[in-house]
């Protein structure tokens, strides 16, 4: 993993089909391998942009929040996908302890409140989520160290742009 500094892009989604746009498009360009760390407020839309990109990589599954359960597994034609709620862990260590290591390599993990596990990945997808000006706009930040995002950030940069 090729670490360099901080890049970044900021991407507007005026509505939920915006929002769905902007998941289906990074889900196609995800992989095995590749972990994101959601992050945002209450309600923000964390799990709708998770259920998005799945629907985008072929799951017909039912997507919820694992706030409980802690982590849901989806299956799709391309990976598995990871997806933990990290909301009710303090701490790194306590992540480390769900022994879901095996998944890392080989599914795409999408990780709510990925904050709360700041440092066990050496350089994920940041996505922050925030409000915009209306109920239904979001605000979408994302960041990585990882080379590996550079070219992914200026394909959907130029692809939300047309």
């Amino acid at each position: 993993m090729a670490a360099h500094k901080l890049q970044s892009i900021t991407l507007h989604a005026s509505d939920e089909a915006q929002t769905t746009r902007i998941a289906s498009l990074l889900g196609k360009q995800m992989g095995a391998g590749d972990v994101a760390l959601l992050d945002g407020s209450l309600a923000a839309g964390k799990t709708f942009f998770i259920r998005a990109l799945v629907g985008a990589l072929g799951s017909s599954e039912d997507v919820t929040s694992p706030t409980y359960t802690i982590a849901n597994i989806y299956e799709t034609p391309k990976a598995p996908v990871l997806h933990v709620d990290a909301y009710r862990l303090e701490t790194a260590k306590e992540f480390y302890h769900l022994g879901l290591d095996d998944y890392f390599d080989n599914a795409i993990c999408l990780i709510e409140w990925g904050t709360r596990i700041d440092g066990f990945f050496d350089a994920p997808l940041q996505i922050d989520i925030a409000f915009g000006d209306t109920d239904a706009e979001r605000i979408f930040t994302l960041s990585s160290t990882d080379s590996r995002w550079a070219p992914v950030f200026a394909n959907l940069e130029a692809t939300l742009n047309d």
